[in-house]
């Protein structure tokens, strides 16, 4: 199965879009029964998962962020192994790590991230030009998804990403044209729910162009952007390539009964992923 069938098939049978994004941040964990850092991170993302799991419409994509394992060194690495290698096969896993180099070590980054972690799709960087996306772009023929940063949800991403280029468009619309000249099945794209203008005209370029590109689009959540606005603007630039998309909601969810000042993290964390699909609408 193809990446863009993978997402598709995952939208259908969970009725839904919603990414949960996986950031482990242990003082914002609950009271978890003693044990070490590695089974604390399991645990706490387990069970909100395995109880969205059993939910008719819940979430369908995980997104972990390799950064927040990292921080915890093996402890956390183990976790993300572990995290990955129970829900391979039931959702789409899209390893959020940002890669990109030269050409040989993007081989490199390509293989740690498919073949040993084991993910469905990766986070990439376009800023060292197309040798440095090439390998993971071969990745694509066998099944996968690369992620290419486009315009980010940061607000930091106008101090680059919207300067003008000589010929009048802003850097993140050169790097939409581009991945429309490269484009392969299974490459997709990063861009903001807190940029929606600018996520429209780069997912008009991808229209124009009948190039069926996923998005990847962060902000939803934390970063204050609107999970309705966002569905919005994707169905009505591109209906039929709405279940390919994924809008991602990482803290907003996972640690929902801060926000609630609830014991219950597991419900807290179904209510925020329900409130969200609701917003999102019919898949």
């Amino acid at each position: 199965m193809g990446y863009l069938e993978l997402l598709s098939s995952s939208a259908q049978e969970r009725q839904s879009i919603v990414c949960f994004g996986l950031d482990p941040d242990l003082p914002q964990f609950p009271d978890l029964p003693a044990q070490g850092n590695e089974e604390k991170i399991i645990s706490f993302f387990s069970q909100m998962i395995d109880a969205s799991l059993s939910e008719s419409k819940s979430i369908s994509a995980l997104k972990p962020n390799y950064a927040y394992f990292a921080q915890y060194g093996f402890e956390g690495l183990r976790a993300l192994k572990s995290i990955i290698g129970r829900y391979s096969g039931k959702l789409p896993i899209i390893l959020d790590a940002k890669r990109g180099d030269i050409g040989k070590s993007s081989a490199a980054y390509a293989a740690e991230a498919f073949d040993f972690w084991g993910a469905d799709a990766l986070t990439v960087s376009p800023y060292m030009g197309h040798d440095s996306l090439q390998p993971f772009f071969e990745q694509c023929k066998k099944g996968k998804g690369v992620y290419v940063l486009c315009r980010t949800s940061n607000a930091g991403a106008a101090d680059f990403q919207s300067l003008s280029m000589e010929n009048g468009r802003p850097l993140f619309l050169e790097v939409a044209h581009k991945l429309e000249k490269w484009h392969t099945n299974g490459m997709g794209a990063v861009l903001g729910a807190t940029a929606l203008d600018e996520l429209e005209s780069a997912l008009w370029i991808f229209y124009d162009a009948k190039k069926r590109l996923p998005l990847l689009v962060p902000g939803v959540g934390a970063q204050g952007a609107s999970a309705a606005e966002t569905a919005k603007v994707l169905r009505t630039v591109w209906p039929d390539a709405f279940p390919l998309h994924r809008i991602n909601s990482s803290s907003a969810i996972a640690y929902a009964h801060r926000k609630k000042e609830a014991g219950d993290f597991v419900g807290a964390a179904l209510a925020e992923i329900k409130r969200m699909n609701a917003e999102i609408g019919r898949v």
